[in-house]
């Protein structure tokens, strides 16, 4: 998730990170380093769009499955999401 947020301050930043550690950061390649303020601020935004991320595949299954049920056509995401894509 810290690699989520920091992408989401900078997403050309090159950077390692060992044990998932925000105080474990090396930038490479120039990066300009990211405060861990700044890092941590960001990961509940991320956390957040993850869970937004899973409900709304839940939704789009939950849709796709009732259609089937009842014989409607499916949207493009909607069949993608049943096949696994």
């Amino acid at each position: 998730m810290i690699e989520k947020a920091i992408k989401k301050i900078n997403p050309n930043a090159e950077f390692s990170i060992e044990a998932d550690d925000v105080n474990q950061i090396t930038w490479l390649n120039g990066t300009t380093p990211i405060s861990v303020a700044d890092i941590e601020t960001q990961l509940p935004i991320v956390e957040q769009e993850i869970k937004d991320q899973i409900q709304a595949q839940k939704d789009l299954k939950l849709s796709a499955k009732t259609k089937l049920m009842n014989g409607e056509a499916l949207t493009e995401d909607e069949a993608n999401v049943m096949v696994g894509l």
